[in-house]
């Protein structure tokens, strides 16, 4: 697990790799010689993924699938063992999410962002570990949130589900340790800030606003965390300026920190376009979105 390592030759799993930092993450390792199985439930946007892997010299494998569904996730496993022989790291990236006041979100919404962001990550940290420990080493890398630390206004489910996903890594760290395997075996969780994704298009809205964050960060530096991650774990890892700030001030300040989330969320939604309600792609995938780029900033500055 040193800086020096590399992930040439490694196997990856990525899930939620159809489109933003999933996409960019499968194709930055596939370049670096990688192997990835990138994971998604749109299949055609995930073979697309792998024409371009491939005609740029990487190796690479699709398996359509939802993370919220056990077998699925057995099978995605499956299938990166038959076609490399082993799994090196898997990432857990995928989320959804619903915006809006907690009650104006229908309780289906509320439950589908559970079933993904914490039953989904749990099926997957739990195939990958089972797998690590039969090989005596591997990766864990899941992708949560500055919402794992602080609250957020508007995603109340969101936010609950990346405070857990923090929580598990944690234990699964001390439980690691106690099983004399924590120097071969590390989960190593990803804190972004708010990131241009198509995630903010995707996700369910009940806030009447388009949706949109202060001071989004471009994906290229969660990218860049992931790489790294997958031969550097850290159990916690903010991601850029913005997100160390709200970290640390948090843990100093976490009442004012709470409060200046708040604030910020709801004087951001206030200045989206109107939108009607819809539950974006949460429960049926959609189309469109398959960029790592979401235009998310652009938007925001014509509505401004």
């Amino acid at each position: 697990m040193t800086k020096e390592s590399t992930v040439a030759g490694q196997t990856i799993v990525i899930t939620g790799a159809s489109s933003g930092i999933g996409r960019g993450a499968a194709t930055r390792l596939a370049g670096l010689g990688a192997n990835v199985v990138v994971a998604a439930r749109r299949g055609d946007v995930l073979d697309d993924l792998v024409s371009e892997i491939t005609a740029a010299g990487g190796s690479a494998v699709a398996v359509p699938m939802d993370v919220s569904d056990p077998e699925d996730v057995a099978r995605l496993a499956e299938t990166a063992i038959r076609r490399f022989s082993r799994i090196d790291v898997w990432v857990n990236n995928v989320g959804i999410g619903a915006l809006g006041m907690f009650w104006d979100i229908p309780i289906e919404a509320h439950a589908r962002v559970v079933d993904v962001n914490l039953k989904g990550l749990i099926y997957g940290a739990h195939t990958a570990l089972r797998h690590f420990l039969s090989e005596g080493q591997g990766v864990l890398v899941n992708v949560g949130s500055i919402d794992s630390e602080i609250p957020l206004a508007y995603q109340a489910s969101y936010a609950a589900s990346k405070a857990a996903v923090l929580s598990l890594g944690r234990t699964l760290n001390e439980e690691l340790r106690l099983s004399g395997v924590g120097d071969a075996i590390a989960v190593g969780t990803i804190m972004p800030w708010a990131v241009d994704t198509p995630w903010w298009d995707h996700a369910a809205n009940y806030s009447g606003r388009t949706a949109r964050m202060a001071a989004m960060d471009d994906p290229s530096i969660v990218i860049d965390a992931i790489v790294a991650a997958c031969t550097n774990p850290k159990e916690e890892q903010p991601v850029g300026p913005k997100a160390r700030t709200a970290d640390i001030s948090h843990h100093l300040f976490p009442d004012h920190t709470e409060r200046l989330s708040a604030k910020t969320a709801d004087a951001e939604s206030k200045k989206g376009a109107p939108l009607p309600a819809t539950d974006g792609s949460i429960h049926q995938p959609t189309p469109g979105g398959t960029t790592v780029d979401g235009g998310i900033r652009e938007r925001m500055k014509r509505e401004a």
